[in-house]
C-alpha cells in the first residue's frame, strides 16, 4: 500500500445509551503516524446505518444539545415504519441521513486543520449496538 493512502478502523464502544463520542485525538494519533508531516485529507467512515460522524464543540453542552435537537426531529416513538429493536428504533435508521456517516477534513503538515472549539464526533442514537467502527483514512 502507498504511503499516500493510510487506513485503519477504530473500534469504538458507546454503550447502551445515546452518545456523542469525542474522537478528535483518536484522529490526530493516528494521523502522527500516517500523515507524518504530510497535507492531505482525513476521512472518517461509520459502516453502521445508525450512526453518524459531526463537527461540533463538545465538552459546553453542544454534544447534549446535539442529542436533544436529535430527539425533536427524531422522537424516539412508534411513528417509524422500520419497527425492529428498541421502540423508536426506525428514528436510528433515519440519523445518517441528518448527521451523515462520513466527514472528510484537511491535514496540514501532519495536523487535523480544525477551528478553534472544533471536534470530531460519532453520533450513536442506537441504544442496541454497544459497539462500534470507524474507518480513519489519510490521503495524502
Amino acid at each position: 500500500m502507498s504511503d499516500a493512502f493510510t487506513t485503519r478502523m477504530l473500534n469504538v464502544s458507546t454503550g447502551s445509551r445515546e452518545r456523542v463520542v469525542d474522537l478528535t485525538r483518536d484522529c490526530e494519533d493516528f494521523l502522527r503516524e500516517a500523515a507524518a508531516g504530510r497535507d492531505g485529507l482525513l476521512n472518517l467512515f461509520v459502516p453502521h446505518a445508525t450512526a453518524g460522524i459531526a463537527v461540533i464543540e463538545t465538552g459546553a453542552g453542544s454534544d447534549d444539545d446535539l442529542l436533544a435537537a436529535l430527539h425533536t426531529l427524531l422522537p424516539a416513538d412508534d411513528r417509524w415504519q422500520h419497527r425492529h429493536g428498541s421502540p423508536g428504533h426506525g428514528r436510528d435508521h433515519v440519523l445518517p441521513a441528518i448527521v451523515p456517516p462520513h466527514a472528510t477534513l484537511p491535514v496540514i503538515a501532519g495536523r487535523l486543520e480544525l477551528g478553534t472549539w472544533q471536534s470530531v464526533c460519532l453520533v450513536d442514537t442506537n441504544r442496541d449496538n454497544p459497539s462500534r467502527q470507524v474507518r480513519l483514512t489519510f490521503l495524502g
